[in-house]
């Protein structure tokens, strides 16, 4: 049986350029980087070299750079910390979309049954947000905008640069949660004036549990956000807790390698997402693309095909070795509409036909063409079976 993974934007393999930078700190070189020996040196230096690398993706300074697990960690310490800091200005105002990941939304969610005031900014049809009602949202009791770079479910890309200069031009914080973004198209923190931004390995061939969170220097100079974690003062007092430095050695070099080959991956992939949609849509009728795909990833695709549950299309694709996701979460049972391509205006029944396929920098011609030959037999056989 094929074992085709179309799944990119969930997670990606670890390279194997990646895996090899990390063995030695799993094995020999496992000292505790807080130590003064020499097997604390060996760990240290780890980390500052991949601190380097990372802002090299960023173009930022390495001592911008802060080491979490994750992006949900991230977008955590960037959202909560910016919020607690607040309290004795008595400024409790907050932004952001309805289309952000859930560790964006359940922060703000959380921070509402604390008193905060949120506001929700909605999309368009193609998902993006109105840079109009951005700038009337704003008031002096604004403290944060936080706004992703790039929407895991649709790919859709936001003009981050434009929204930053509006958040700044009054004075306001502002956070991009950019996981999905880096490591897939450039990011330059020189031209984009964003206070704080979080990334995860695991999205751009990297190991799971590591990312980072910038935090601009100007900032942190004028302003000084309060630790998730206390402890040890690890990570400038901000993340305490022992590193993770095997981890954090392969998000650097994961860093390294986007940075020299992220045009190269986009001028191959981009080709083969594009020639997977010519298929679809010409042997297929009723597929609605959502986004807008000259504003997407170059990776992704979010496809309603009409008269197909996603659930069922994925689960099907799945027997034929093909892995994709879909555009619904199932709960105990229950299937609820992608948040996503609700705030996008989506009917109840045009989220549930969607699905998500995401390639990557191990796709193939041969894997494309295999998936474009079963698609539209598989959805005829889902179809013919109402």
């Amino acid at each position: 049986m094929k074992n085709i993974y179309l799944d990119y934007n969930a997670t990606t393999p670890i390279d194997s350029r990646v895996l090899e930078e990390m063995m030695p700190y799993l094995s020999e070189n496992y000292g505790n980087p807080s130590s003064i020996h020499s097997f604390g040196r060996k760990g240290k230096e780890a980390l500052d070299k991949a601190r380097e690398q990372v802002s090299q993706l960023l173009s930022a300074s390495p001592k911008e750079i802060m080491f979490t697990s994750g992006g949900s960690e991230g977008a955590n310490f960037a959202i909560k910390s910016t919020a607690v800091r607040s309290l004795s200005e008595k400024s409790n105002h907050l932004i952001t979309t309805k289309v952000e990941h859930e560790c964006v939304l359940e922060s703000f969610k959380f921070l509402e049954k604390q008193g905060f005031e949120v506001t929700y900014l909605g999309v368009n049809s193609d998902g993006l947000i109105d840079l109009d009602e951005l700038r009337d949202s704003i008031s002096q009791n604004t403290i944060l905008v936080s706004c992703m770079y790039a929407n895991n479910e649709t790919g859709v890309i936001f003009p981050i640069d434009k929204i930053a200069e509006i958040v700044k031009e009054r004075g306001v914080l502002f956070h991009t949660d950019a996981v999905q973004a880096a490591g897939k198209i450039e990011i330059d923190l020189n031209k984009i004036p964003a206070d704080l931004l979080s990334i995860s390995a695991h999205k751009f061939y990297g190991p799971k549990s590591v990312g980072a969170l910038f935090i601009r220097d100007s900032f942190s100079q004028q302003i000084s956000l309060p630790p998730l974690i206390h402890g040890g003062g690890q990570e400038r007092g901000k993340r305490s807790g022992t590193e993770n430095v095997a981890g954090i050695v392969g998000l650097g070099s994961a860093s390294i390698i986007a940075s020299n080959e992220m045009q190269k991956d986009e001028s191959r992939i981009i080709k083969l997402r594009d020639q997977l949609f010519q298929n679809i849509t010409q042997d297929i009728e009723g597929v609605k693309l959502n986004g807008i795909l000259e504003r997407q990833l170059w990776n992704t695709l979010n496809l309603s095909i009409e008269g197909v549950q996603g659930e069922s299309l994925a689960m099907n694709l799945d027997v034929e070795g093909v892995a994709v996701s879909t555009g619904s979460a199932c709960s105990e049972g229950t299937v609820d509409p992608s948040h996503v391509l609700s705030a996008m205006d989506l009917s109840r029944e045009d989220a549930a036909s969607s699905v998500r396929i995401s390639l990557g920098r191990f796709t193939d011609k041969e894997e494309i063409d295999y998936v474009a030959s079963i698609f539209p037999k598989i959805v005829e056989r889902i179809r013919s079976i109402k």
